[in-house]
């Protein structure tokens, strides 16, 4: 799961609330929404602005939806900056190269011929993360190749391919085959027929391998992900190139109308979308995203069914609940812990503050989903929900409270739960961990500091943008001035040389005399 943008500050702490005297990253809405944002290899660009609490609010400018570090997509421009049509000439060009090297229809040409070859000839490059047909050997003949690829192999291409970990740009991490059995056998007992898969590529493939080994489970999947190496393993119908954070199908109309089609089939009924986002992520494009598919999904319903909702988990962790909540509100948190394979804390078995804080966030009503008491989940009566064994039922907040698993403490000041570690502070006349700064930053709103709203949302931003505006002005005609001075200071500088070494060569003449 990746990391904040680097460079670009920290992008949503813990929680996803600004700071007070701390600076953060917002995605906005461009100034002219018809114009369309610039493309990069990753699909249309998103708008961010820099905001600070007390400092104005810098240029905007464009940047990857998808990659957080600049040497993976160095893509920049300003907000108001005009290119020159030489320099967008380059960066189509700069596109086209970074597109995969296979189309989506070549892609299915050489899986249909793959399959078809004997055992002995199918082979797999570990370093190009390529399937190889018998005319592609001479090429690999150097690198580490696995042969005998079997049909099992090829149903699950996650265990081939390695997962991409770099932490600034993909960060792929897979489920374990606790949580993606748990969550194949929930969908099931929930009823649902088909599932959109959006960036959880291992679950796709449990669903498929279910289905094709159990008669009785009808339940189709299709994968939407921006990892293009499951191109080679998909028939097109199956698996969708596909930036969950500019809702960009890379092969256009075509994998578009795929899930449109997906979404839409039955009329819409017995669908449900699992997605499992990038930890980095920013929670708002995100929530954009997914209400695009939801918009697609509702397109297929009649006018009786346009109260409901399309079901959907969205696995994230459990401190972006406000966040998500914010976007979603009929979204509730389950307690149930999700862990990865290839992931070095988020793992079953661990304790205390070393458990994932990964969960499921649904608009299903949790009274309907069974968490396993075999793994230390039990039903609450009161709050009618499965819950996590130490989450204990809170009579003064009326709730199970914990969302990290370990039992909470209800401080009367606070009338909340807070976590075990925090103590009251009398300064900041609040909860908070012993070593706590109270000059530190504090939740709330970057223009005026109300703890109720966010900026982009504040109903002084008019009068903070104009004044901000001002700064600007004012700021500029200062350094214009100051570049006029020193343009002013290097001519006299440049005029004085001169002089010194007119005198110069005229002293040497009359010594040379």
């Amino acid at each position: 799961m990746a990391a904040p943008r680097d460079g670009f500050e920290a992008v949503e702490a813990e929680g996803s609330s600004g700071c007070r005297g701390s600076s953060g990253m917002e995605v906005v809405l461009p100034s002219d929404p018809a114009v369309p944002a610039p493309l990069c290899p990753h699909g249309p660009t998103l708008l961010f602005v820099k905001v600070t609490q007390g400092k104005e609010e810098t240029r905007r400018f464009y940047a990857c939806s998808a990659c957080r570090d600049r040497k993976d997509c160095n893509f920049f421009q300003w907000e108001d900056e005009k290119l020159s049509g030489a320099r967008l000439a380059a960066r189509e060009a700069h596109n086209r190269r970074c597109q995969p090297p296979l189309s989506r229809r070549q892609c299915v040409e050489r899986y249909l011929k793959f399959i078809e070859l004997p055992l002995t000839q199918r082979k797999f490059c570990q370093r190009c993360q390529q399937l190889l047909l018998p005319d592609d050997w001479g090429q690999h003949s150097e690198h580490q190749v696995l042969g005998d690829v079997s049909i099992t192999q090829l149903r699950r291409p996650s265990q081939l391919l390695y997962p991409l970990e770099n932490k600034k740009t993909n960060a792929q991490y897979l489920f374990a085959d606790r949580s993606c059995q748990f969550l194949v056998d929930l969908l099931s007992a929930l009823g649902f027929r088909r599932v959109l898969c959006v960036g959880t590529p291992r679950l796709h493939e449990l669903i498929r391998l279910t289905a094709s080994g159990d008669k009785k489970s009808n339940i189709k999947s299709l994968l939407l992900d921006i990892d293009f190496r499951y191109s080679q393993f998909y028939m097109e119908d199956s698996f969708c190139h596909y930036n969950m954070f500019n809702h960009h199908f890379f092969d256009g109309k075509t994998a578009l109308e795929v899930c449109r089609a997906f979404l839409q089939e039955d009329k819409g009924e017995g669908i449900i979308m699992v997605t499992d986002p990038p930890f980095g992520g920013l929670v708002e494009p995100l929530a954009i995203t997914f209400k695009k598919l939801i918009a697609m999904w509702k397109e297929g319903q009649s006018q009786d069914d346009s109260h409901k909702e399309l079901p959907i988990f969205w696995i994230f962790p459990y401190f972006f609940e406000s966040r998500i909540c914010q976007f979603f509100p009929s979204f509730r948190m389950l307690d149930y812990q999700v862990d990865y394979d290839n992931h070095a804390l988020y793992k079953h078995g661990k304790t205390g503050r070393k458990q994932s804080p990964v969960r499921i966030f649904t608009n299903i009503p949790p009274n309907k989903i069974i968490l396993p008491t075999e793994e230390g989940y039990r039903f609450c009566s009161l709050c009618q929900r499965y819950v996590s064994l130490e989450n204990q039922h809170c009579e003064h907040c009326n709730s199970c409270t914990s969302k990290d698993g370990r039992k909470w403490n209800h401080c009367f000041l606070c009338k909340k739960c807070v976590k075990p570690s925090w103590i009251h502070c009398s300064i900041c006349n609040h909860c908070a961990v012993p070593d706590h700064s109270c000059e530190g930053p504090k939740d709330g709103c970057f223009i005026c500091g109300e703890l109720d709203h966010k900026r982009s949302t504040c109903p002084n931003i008019a009068t903070s943008k104009r004044a901000n505006k001002a700064v600007g002005k004012q700021k500029q005609r200062k350094s214009n001035k100051m570049k006029m001075e020193t343009t002013k200071g290097q001519s006299m500088n440049h005029t004085s040389a001169t002089r010194r070494k007119k005198r110069r060569e005229r002293a040497h003449q009359y010594l040379g005399s």
